[in-house]
């Protein structure tokens, strides 16, 4: 809850910064939301030690309802600055025919498993706009990351979870496609792969401008990765169908 008020405090000043900017400047609100669902997720808690099972093949996996917030600042047309709320909550069960050591926890054959799978990311992203001509515009950035990752798995008598923050430097990207004045195709994200592990988040979408302050889109967001060490493994890829709004401050 206190991360949640911390996320909406600081969308609140980015959109306050309205009222100071130069005139250059264009402040925007944009808001995703759609229906999310698994294509796979690997689990094995501890990396090194646990079962490793699938949230998704071994379980059952239900879509779910999202809803991600984005407060931009664009300065000086080639400079942005972005913050980005994005939580996501996918729950899963079902039954094993077999024993599961997970986070420490036995949890016996044939148990009715009840999984909560949260993946929170918290972004800072600037981006610099390379081309921007009335057909294209390119840009490349870097985002700062904060995960707010948590595994949880129960049945009746046993609960064990995992939790993990932490934060990850990736490399942000834009492509735009004008096709006329209110017709234009979107490819953005953010993604980087390391031998500790890899995190993808794109974005393509077909965005049409209602007005001048206010576009559409619609579109498919892949949201892919994970990681292999001694404490935890897991893998997972989500696929979005995505609906989503910008507002720009004049």
């Amino acid at each position: 809850m206190k991360k949640n008020l911390r996320t909406f405090l600081a969308l609140t000043i980015v959109v306050s910064l309205s009222q100071l900017r130069p005139l250059s400047a264009q402040p925007s609100l944009d808001i995703e939301t759609g229906f999310v669902t698994a294509g796979y997720n690997d689990v094995r808690i501890p990396g090194d030690q646990g079962t490793l099972f699938s949230l998704t093949d071994d379980l059952l996996s239900a879509s779910s309802f999202f809803v991600r917030l984005r407060a931009e600042y664009k300065i000086r047309e080639r400079h942005n600055i972005s913050l980005l709320y994005a939580p996501l909550s996918v729950k899963s069960d079902g039954l094993l025919p077999y024993d599961v050591s997970f986070a420490g926890e036995i949890f016996p054959a044939d148990s009715a498993l009840y999984a909560i799978y949260k993946f929170n990311s918290y972004r800072l992203t600037y981006r610099y706009d390379i081309v921007i001509k009335p057909k294209v515009e390119f840009g490349l950035g870097l985002t700062a990351k904060i995960r707010d990752a948590a595994i949880s798995l129960s049945s009746p008598g046993y609960f064990a979870e995992k939790t993990n923050v932490g934060f990850v430097p990736i490399i942000n990207f834009r492509l735009l496609l004008n096709m006329d004045e209110r017709l234009s195709f979107l490819l953005e994200g953010d993604a980087l792969a390391a031998p500790q592990g890899r995190a993808e988040d794109i974005l393509l979408a077909v965005r049409y401008k209602l007005t001048d302050q206010v576009l559409m889109r619609v579109g498919y967001r892949l949201l892919e990765g994970g990681a292999d060490n001694d404490e935890v493994y897991n893998f997972s890829m989500f696929h979005y169908g995505s609906l989503g709004f910008t507002y720009t401050f004049r």
